[in-house]
């Protein structure tokens, strides 16, 4: 990639030693010089526990625009299913999430392209919509690429880190004091701590859940199941049935709720729904897990209680728990100095600037759970740096994260993207609510054949004009929807969306001309 610097590598801390940046205190600003000498009697000025995407843009961005004297720790990274002991420069969303996961969702898409190109005289690449693809995939090949590429990454990631003069250790970080953090049989003192550990995947305990896999395993899987079974209605569980599904798998998606993707607007649910089973994927609803078994040739039985009738799914492969994360807070040393972690999750608290009880040690990205996305962690990194190292400390510009119209995708088949309100929240919220909405078969259907459709919809407040929030499903979502996030950070009302003249011809387009109100929501009185 151009413009990296020289490779740098994580080092064992056992050959530790500490750097002068005599060079970085010398280009530093006034302040960030002084700041550096107030923290004389620390090795460093910031110590990060955590190479992810949150860790990695904090430490990065403090130690170049500050000049202070930094180091993150991190466990090694390596492609191990059933190892949730490995990290890696790039933490989970480049390593074992987001990438990973969309590699294998652009790969899984090519059963339906293959399907779709018939349409277009493009004869022989497949077979009926919906139908497990004529040549079954080279899952080993593909798993390869992905590792090198993955590899690669974490390369990056590191070499970033040393590019900003930030010193990477390879090990597990503790918190001994307020400042001090222990890895392996080595202490560093810092005048700030951040906690960027991320989360883990969650199983919730009942008979036989230890059989189950995670995403983590899904992603790294040696060969290609025949049969599984994905239990969870969120985002990964639809990202992952969607994947197993369009690589020929007999996919089954389970879920405790009617609809899937709770937190997502109740009719952009329902419509994804509607997608999932016309693309042929076994949907179970308002179904509970009640026990897996292992059969002798290592085949698992999967029982479901569904309105309380009892449902077998036998011959199973994997089941994967799809169950959602935690943050990952396990033997951080939290308590020992005055840090409680959430009951239940095991989350940081943390205030408005990423600050926890005690004011040397802050936390930042999912192991805070507040909003748990990626570059929600990169936000949160950057507005760290400013709040423990700018001029102004926390009343610095920028260094108080803001969530709001923070968008969001789902890459199931077909995609989801959403920006603002659900007409849930909207309703709750205001006295009325004007709803536009647009389902339509894309252009390209007409001549593949495909029967799926795209959804499209708008919350408006009739008071004030001011869009709510965008929701779709339906290709490109998330494309899409990124360039509307533009609108709506900027309080855009639906005029100057109406105002605006479309891409044609693109299904974006629908979003800007959408005029004729569908109906209006009754809200609070």
């Amino acid at each position: 990639m151009a413009g990296l610097p020289p490779p740098f590598n994580f080092r064992h801390p056992t050959t530790h030693h500490l750097q002068t940046h005599t060079t970085s205190l010398l280009q530093a600003t006034p302040a960030s010089a002084a700041a550096a000498a107030a923290a004389a009697p620390y090795d460093y000025d910031l110590f990060t526990i955590g190479a992810g995407s949150g860790g990695v843009r904090a430490s990065r961005f403090a130690a170049s625009t500050y000049g202070i004297k930094a180091a993150v720790c991190e466990m090694p990274f390596a492609r191990v299913p059933g190892n949730a002991d490995l990290g890696g420069a790039g933490g989970t969303c480049v390593l074992r999430g987001c990438v990973p996961k969309k590699l294998l969702v652009y790969g899984a898409d090519y059963s339906d392209a293959f399907t779709d190109a018939a349409g277009f005289g493009w004869t022989g690449l497949g077979g009926a919509a919906g139908a497990t693809p004529r040549q079954a995939p080279d899952w080993p090949a593909l798993q390869a690429k992905i590792s090198a590429e993955l590899t690669r990454l974490n390369g990056i990631y590191s070499n970033l880190l040393g590019g900003a003069g930030v010193d990477a250790l390879v090990g597990r970080g503790r918190i001994v004091d307020p400042h001090t953090v222990a890895v392996g049989d080595k202490t560093y003192t810092a005048r700030h701590i951040l906690i960027a550990t991320g989360g883990r995947p969650h199983v919730p305990p009942f008979p036989g859940s230890d059989l189950c896999i995670t995403s983590d395993d899904a992603l790294a899987l040696p060969a290609l199941p025949s049969r599984i079974a994905v239990i969870g209605g969120g985002y990964i569980g639809v990202e992952f049935a969607s994947i197993f599904h369009g690589f020929g798998v007999d996919t089954h998606l389970i879920f405790r709720q009617a609809l899937p993707l709770g937190g997502f607007d109740g009719e952009i649910r329902a419509f994804a729904h509607e997608q999932y089973l016309a693309r042929g994927l076994a949907v179970h609803a308002s179904a509970t897990p009640v026990s897996i078994t292992k059969a002798d040739d290592g085949s698992l039985t999967l029982t479901l209680s569904i309105d309380g009738e009892e449902t077998v799914l036998a011959g199973l492969d994997h089941v994967m728990a799809a169950t959602g994360r935690r943050p990952n807070t396990h033997g951080l040393g939290l308590e020992a100095v005055g840090i409680t972690p959430h009951p239940k999750t095991g989350a940081v608290p943390v205030d408005a600037h990423s600050r926890t009880a005690v004011p040397s040690i802050w936390a930042v990205g999912d192991v805070t759970d507040r909003v748990n996305l990626t570059p929600v962690a990169l936000m949160e990194g950057m507005a760290f740096a400013r709040a423990a190292f700018g001029e102004a400390g926390v009343d610095t510009p920028g260094a108080t994260p803001d969530y709001a119209a923070i968008a969001s995708a789902v890459f199931s088949t077909p995609p989801l993207a959403s920006v603002g309100l659900t007409e849930e929240e909207a309703v709750a919220a205001h006295p009325a609510v004007d709803v536009y909405s647009s389902a339509f078969r894309p252009m390209k259907n007409t001549i593949s054949g495909s029967a799926a459709r795209a959804m499209m919809k708008i919350l408006v407040d009739p008071a004030t004009d001011k869009v709510l929030g965008m929701h779709m499903v339906g290709p490109d979502a998330g494309e899409i929807m990124q360039g509307f996030a533009v609108g709506m950070k900027l309080g855009m009302t639906k005029a100057q969306l109406d105002s605006v003249v479309g891409v044609h011809p693109t299904a974006a387009e629908e979003l800007v001309t959408m005029r004729a109100r569908t109906r209006v929501a009754e809200g609070k009185k």
